[in-house]
């Protein structure tokens, strides 16, 4: 696939780009599977780390897989819905939080820390909102286009794997919303707590998602379902799970709302989402739900509703481990040691 992919300027272009997904490289694929037949241990003796690594040879095109340069990237946008009252922090807390992870204070700044990884904050439109969903589609074409766009861009030359993770007040409703209109189940299904809503606040917003259905039914396909109730970082976190398919980089996903913002790649394709791998089960209400709808297993469950890309970097040791595993042990041969018989 060509290094610099072709940037969509319309639906069409986006669409077709979604249809025409490179697959996983099946030689790498195999070469990996006849090297670890060959190392120090009984068969599937490291259970998923042997398929991750697997996994990160096929999508990086090669039998020796890398782990080395690890971008956490997280996408951060606000949201027009909060006008509903469907969280009680003011939307003023996106900006702050990005100046915090900018500063190094954030959960997300130690955690990449001691997983290795570069971290890059990406401010979407500025951080201007999104339309109120519940009476406007969030994005106009022009708009959505342009924070897909944004998500494309942000990957660099020689990523060995990405971590998509996000942060935006209100996203939380915009993810379930996205959710209930791609597999149905409205609002009650899929609203969760989100920065700490009580119960009647939950019920509130998901009556809020149901409102947003009802406007937006018949919206389209799943890019339009991600125009008319996602959010521009979400956008953008599509864009950037979708570039990396092209440009051969496995992506770890983080938690509810990176899915639900991959979800339409999931939806559209039958391994739209094969490149990428669930990092871990969010606490967040919908998230399990969603993980089943589209087959994916997290690597991880730790309670976690951050967000901020915090269980993608932790899952990180996960893949250099079983990448070191694969090209780093030994051979019965080369160990001098009987093998099977």
């Amino acid at each position: 696939m060509p290094s610099r992919l072709p940037i969509p300027q319309d639906m069409a272009a986006l669409r077709a780009l979604c249809r025409d997904l490179p697959t996983a490289d099946s030689a790498a694929g195999s070469a990996i599977a006849a090297h670890d037949s060959q190392l120090t241990k009984p068969p599937g003796s490291l259970g998923r780390l042997e398929e991750l690594a697997l996994w990160a040879g096929q999508w990086q095109r090669t039998g020796r897989p890398r782990a080395e340069r690890v971008d956490i990237i997280v996408f951060a946008g606000n949201h027009g819905v909060t006008a509903q009252g469907v969280t009680p922090w003011p939307s003023d807390v996106t900006r702050q939080m990005v100046e915090n992870f900018r500063t190094g204070g954030a959960a997300i700044n130690q955690i990449a820390r001691v997983a290795g990884a570069r971290l890059r904050v990406v401010e979407v439109e500025d951080l201007r909102p999104t339309a109120d969903f519940t009476h406007a589609p969030a994005m106009d074409e022009a708009t959505f286009l342009r924070a897909v766009a944004t998500g494309m861009r942000a990957l660099q030359p020689g990523t060995d794997l990405l971590c998509v993770g996000e942060m935006g007040i209100g996203n939380t409703t915009a993810a379930a919303a996205m959710c209930a209109a791609l597999f149905g189940g409205g609002g009650a299904r899929w609203a969760g707590r989100g920065t700490g809503l009580d119960d009647a606040g939950v019920r509130h917003k998901a009556a809020v998602i149901d409102r947003a259905l009802a406007h937006h039914a018949g919206a389209g396909d799943p890019l339009e379902i991600l125009r008319h109730v996602g959010g521009h970082e979400l956008a953008a976190i599509f864009g950037a799970v979708l570039a990396a398919r092209y440009r051969d980089i496995p992506v770890l996903v983080d938690g509810f709302i990176c899915t639900a913002a991959v979800a339409p790649l999931g939806v559209m394709a039958p391994d739209g989402l094969a490149h990428a791998r669930l990092a871990h089960c969010s606490a967040e209400g919908g998230h399990a739900h969603l993980a089943a709808e589209l087959g994916l297993t997290p690597l991880l469950d730790l309670g976690l509703r951050l967000g901020e890309g915090s269980g993608a970097g932790l899952a990180v040791g996960l893949v250099r481990a079983a990448v070191a595993c694969l090209c780093g042990m030994a051979t019965f041969a080369q160990a001098q040691v009987s093998g099977r018989e």
